[in-house]
């Protein structure tokens, strides 16, 4: 055999080998309704994508949403620098500075959307006489300038949502008393620590707590309770609760978003998933989880017939 056709014999050979290996890894690419992916979820929103994941994949069994529940800080560390996650939802979006990082990586910037109204509550033991608040207020006591035995309490000192929105929301440019804030694990634990001292007042995500027809968060509901907060920006200044009415309503002042990130440039899993947060099934969702939908559930106003036909 002449050289000339040994290579081009092994030249085809090569491109068969090589189509054949792009088609099989093209084969093994995820959908939106096949497929596996990890995604990083704040803990503080547990409870409510925990029910997101179970209804998707139940809508579609052959797709398995593999979510991992963490601080918000260690969301933001996965999704910059693990290649297998390529989604998180967290309680912010991307700064300027990051969006610049994931286009010099990546090359485009990652899909990233606001999807429902959370809200920080503050939780107190049932025993606490306490339960009317102002941001005012709870400024001079975070900052140590009003002297009490009061304990407060979050799910970590440095690098959660809660934190950071506590901060920004009600601190400002001041600091916290660390003689007086107590760190824990996680929300549960927030809840659990509260109910049993005293003393004792904490900050957790409202979708843990929020949802009268969860028993497991009214059992946890029953261990503590809720206190009310000042609307500054209503009229009459009424002190309020963070219950699904004043968060659409902006009444509650301490709301938050839900954020998800997808760094995702095809219609993969992680597309599928984030469009179903956004649309009207994972909506729903959220509003039967009683917080704030992005999406505007207006009710049609009918008049009912109420007399009988005539036969």
């Amino acid at each position: 055999m002449r050289i000339d056709s040994i290579i081009k014999l092994s030249s085809l050979i090569i491109i068969i080998f090589l189509c054949g290996c792009k088609n099989k890894n093209k084969s093994k690419r995820d959908t939106p309704n096949s497929g596996t992916i990890y995604i990083s979820v704040d803990q503080s929103f547990k409870p409510v994508i925990e029910q997101e994941i179970r209804m998707y994949e139940l809508s579609y069994p052959n797709t398995h949403i593999i979510a991992t529940y963490k601080s918000e800080s260690d969301c933001f560390k996965d999704f910059f620098k693990d290649s297998l996650n390529r989604v998180i939802i967290v309680g912010r979006g991307l700064n300027t500075k990051e969006e610049h990082f994931m286009i010099d990586s990546i090359g485009y910037n990652p899909a990233c959307n606001n999807i429902a109204t959370d809200a920080v509550a503050i939780i107190l033991n049932k025993k606490n006489p306490d339960s009317l608040f102002t941001l005012f207020n709870l400024k001079n006591q975070l900052e140590g300038k009003i002297k009490s035995n009061k304990v407060f309490v979050f799910d970590g000192l440095k690098a959660t949502s809660t934190v950071r929105y506590i901060k920004e929301k009600i601190l400002g440019e001041a600091a916290f008393d660390t003689s007086i804030v107590k760190a824990t694990k996680n929300s549960l634990e927030v809840i659990e620590y509260v109910s049993s001292h005293e003393n004792a007042i904490g900050f957790v995500g409202i979708s843990w707590i929020g949802n009268p027809e969860d028993s497991v968060q009214v059992k946890l509901l029953r261990s503590v309770k809720l206190a009310y907060v000042r609307c500054d920006v209503c009229e009459d200044q009424p002190y309020v609760k963070p219950m699904q009415e004043n968060l659409n309503t902006r009444r509650y002042p301490l709301i938050r978003g839900l954020h998800y990130i997808c760094k995702e440039n095809y219609n993969g899993l992680g597309t599928g998933f984030t469009s179903f947060l956004k649309f009207e099934r994972g909506q729903l969702i959220f509003r039967r989880a009683f917080l704030g939908p992005i999406m505007d559930f207006n009710t049609r106003k009918v008049e009912i017939n109420q007399s009988l036909p005539k036969n």
